[in-house]
C-alpha cells in the first residue's frame, strides 16, 4: 500500500490512515525517503525535525488503534512556510537576524493543522519576509523549480511549491501577500487559492494589509480539505471573518452557473502572446456564460507597496540600522525608501484602492467571475531577476503579475494549471470571484480540474 504513496493527494492519504489501511508512520517514512533523495537539489525544506514527526505519527497510529479519529488530515505530512510559527522550530523569515528565533507556541494556522492530524515535518523556504516573487535568501540560498532546476518555483511560498510539485510532501502551507500562493502555483504547476481577506486568521505580528493564508496543493480537494481545517475567526486576528457555515469540501463538486468575463490585461498588465492564447483557450473551456465585459483597473502597484511597508518596518525595526547589511537588497531598498513617503502618498494609495474597489463593484454587478492569466511569463531564472520585457516590449515592475490587484481589493482568486509552454514550463489561468464567494471560485477551479486534469508532479520526480 505504501508503494508510490507519494503520488496520492493529502486527502487520500488521510482517508487511508483514518480507515486503518495505512499507518501514519509508514506514510511518513515514504516521504522522508523522498526528502533525503531530492531536497538537497531543490532547497525546498530549510529545517527538518524528523524525530518529532515520527513521534507525532506514532501518536496518530496509537489513537486510531484505540478507535479515535485524529482528524481530517490524519497522518498527512506537511511543511510549514518559514513565515509561520511552529513551536520549537526556527521561524527565520528567511532573514539572517532571525536565524535563532525559535517560537514557543504554534501560530493559529499551524495549531489548527496539528489539531486536524497533520504531521509537521519541518519548515519550507521563503524569501526574506516573503517580499519577492522568487525564493532566494542570504540565510538559506536559492530554491529551485522541480520542472526545471534552473528556474524559480516563485515566491514567496516557493519552498512549499517546490516540495509539493516534487512530491517530497503532499501539501504545505502558504501565504499570499501579492500573489505569493498563486505565483508559485502558476510557475510550479499547482493549484493555488487565495481567499477573501480575513478568511483564514493570521494573528501574531503579521501587519500586512494584503496577505491571506492558505496552502500549496496539487488538487482542489486537498485545498478544500485544508481550508475546512483552518477557516474561522480567531480573537488574535481582529480582521478574521466568521466561519461560512459549510464545508468547502462538501460543496466542492457543485457546479454553479455563472457569468464570467475574460480580461487580457486588467487595464495595464502585460502578457506573453503564447500565454495569452493558452489562458484564453482555458477560459473558453470553462463551463460558464462568457460575456464581453471590459475590466479596466488603475495601476495598483504603488498602493500595494505602500500597504506592505508597515509590516516590513515592524520586522526590521529591532535590527535597523545596526544590521542593515544582513538584509537582502530588496529589504534594504524598501526600508530606505520609507523615509521618502508622506501621509499624502499613503492617503493617495487608500484613494486608489477605493477607486479600484468601485470599478470592481461595477464589474461584479454584471458578472460573477473575472478570468485572466495568472502571470504574464513562465518561471524565470532561479536567481532572478524578474523579467523586464515581454515579447521584446519593456515592462514595469509588477506589470506581468496579474495577482496583486486582488490582494489590495481582498477578492478571492485561484490559479489553476492550464498547459505547458514551448520550454515545458507550466502556464496558469486565474479565476477571481466576489468577496466571500470563495467557494464559487473553488468550485469553478475544481470543474476545470475535472475537465482538464493537470500533471500533479513534475515529470523528473515521478
Amino acid at each position: 500500500m505504501t508503494e508510490r504513496i507519494f503520488e496520492r493527494d493529502a486527502y487520500e492519504i488521510a482517508d487511508l490512515v483514518r480507515g486503518g489501511e495505512l499507518a501514519a508512520k509508514e506514510v511518513l517514512e515514504a516521504f522522508v525517503e523522498r526528502i533525503e533523495t531530492y531536497n538537497e537539489e531543490l532547497n525546498a525544506l530549510v529545517y527538518l525535525d524528523i524525530d518529532r514527526a515520527r513521534a507525532d505519527a506514532a501518536e496518530i497510529d496509537a489513537r486510531i488503534a484505540k478507535g479515535d479519529d485524529p482528524g481530517p488530515l490524519a497522518g498527512a505530512p506537511i511543511g510549514i512556510k518559514d513565515l509561520e510559527d511552529v513551536a520549537g522550530m526556527p521561524t527565520t523569515y528567511g532573514s539572517v537576524p532571525y536565524a535563532d528565533n525559535v517560537p514557543q507556541a504554534d501560530g493559529i494556522q499551524t495549531a489548527r493543522l496539528r489539531e486536524a492530524g497533520a504531521i509537521i515535518v519541518g519548515k519550507t523556504a521563503a524569501p526574506e519576509f516573503g517580499a519577492e516573487a522568487m525564493t532566494r535568501t542570504i540565510l538559506h540560498g536559492t530554491t529551485r523549480n522541480p520542472w526545471n532546476l534552473e528556474r524559480t518555483p516563485g515566491g514567496s511560498s516557493g519552498g512549499s511549491a517546490a516540495a509539493v510539485a516534487a512530491a517530497i510532501l503532499p501539501i504545505a502551507s502558504g501565504s499570499d501577500g501579492g500573489g505569493y500562493i498563486r505565483i508559485p502555483a502558476s510557475y510550479s504547476g499547482l493549484a493555488g487559492m487565495k481567499g477573501t481577506f480575513g478568511r483564514i486568521p493570521k494573528g501574531g505580528v503579521d501587519a500586512s494589509m494584503t496577505t491571506a493564508y492558505g496552502c500549496m496543493a496539487r488538487s482542489l480537494r486537498d485545498t478544500a480539505r485544508y481550508w475546512d481545517c483552518v477557516v474561522g475567526p480567531h480573537e488574535r486576528d481582529a480582521l478574521s471573518l466568521p466561519h461560512p457555515g459549510f464545508s468547502y469540501e462538501a460543496v466542492l463538486d457543485e457546479t454553479p452557473r455563472v457569468r464570467a468575463t475574460w480580461s487580457d490585461d486588467l487595464g495595464y498588465q502585460q502578457c506573453r502572446n503564447d500565454i495569452l492564447e493558452m489562458t484564453r483557450a482555458a477560459a473558453q473551456a470553462l463551463d460558464v456564460d462568457l460575456v464581453d465585459r471590459p475590466v479596466a483597473l488603475k495601476d495598483m502597484s504603488a498602493a500595494w507597496g505602500l500597504f506592505n511597508m508597515p509590516g516590513t518596518w515592524l520586522e526590521v525595526k529591532d535590527f535597523w540600522p545596526d544590521r542593515e547589511h544582513d538584509f537582502t537588497p530588496v529589504i534594504r531598498a524598501g526600508v530606505r525608501s520609507q523615509d521618502r513617503f508622506t501621509v499624502e502618498q499613503v492617503a493617495r494609495a487608500v484613494e486608489r484602492r477605493q477607486e479600484n474597489n468601485a470599478i470592481l463593484a461595477e464589474v461584479f454587478r454584471d458578472v460573477d467571475i473575472i478570468l485572466t492569466p495568472t502571470t504574464g511569463t513562465t518561471a524565470f531564472r532561479a536567481e532572478g531577476p524578474m523579467p523586464t520585457e515581454i515579447d521584446g516590449r519593456p515592462i514595469k515592475a509588477m506589470h506581468s503579475i496579474y495577482t496583486y490587484p486582488f490582494n489590495v481589493s481582498g477578492h478571492p482568486a485561484c490559479s489553476v494549471p492550464c498547459g505547458l509552454d514551448a520550454d515545458g514550463l507550466p502556464v496558469a489561468l486565474q479565476i477571481i470571484g466576489r468577496r466571500h464567494e470563495d467557494h464559487v471560485v473553488m468550485q469553478l477551479a475544481r470543474a476545470f480540474e475535472r475537465a482538464r486534469p493537470w500533471p500533479k508532479i513534475a515529470p523528473n520526480y515521478l
